[in-house]
């Protein structure tokens, strides 16, 4: 079946993760500009711009991931989903300087593996 989706189709189910992770990113990014919990800290982190770009990845991979769902069914979809916890990473990386492992490849391997695996 999935040698049947378009390249709309693909973009989506490749393009959402990847979004959803890139929002995670920038999630992080805006913990750094919180106080403690109160009202005006969660007010102010509201009008975060690196938070807004967050919210904004996530409806626009929400968006996407409707029309993916038009032509994909959701047991062959939602697997795609699992390419976050192999995006998250990746991108913490490269943009916060975080550390890859060995166990890492090895855990992002098994999911790729899992994907096949149930849409092979």
């Amino acid at each position: 079946m999935l040698s049947t989706f378009s390249t709309a189709t693909w973009i989506g189910l490749i393009g959402t993760p990847l979004l959803i992770a890139a929002g995670q990113v920038l999630f992080k990014l805006a913990s750094a500009a919180t106080g403690e919990l109160s009202v005006r800290n969660i007010l102010a982190l509201l009008l975060n711009p690196v938070l807004l770009a967050a919210l904004l990845l996530y409806g626009l991979g929400t968006i996407i991931w409707i029309y993916v769902l038009k032509a994909v069914p959701l047991t062959i979809a939602y697997s795609f989903m699992g390419l976050t916890f192999c995006f998250v990473p990746l991108l913490a990386q490269v943009f916060l300087g975080e550390a890859l492992t060995v166990r890492y490849a090895i855990g992002a391997a098994f999911i790729v593996a899992g994907m096949l695996a149930i849409n092979g």
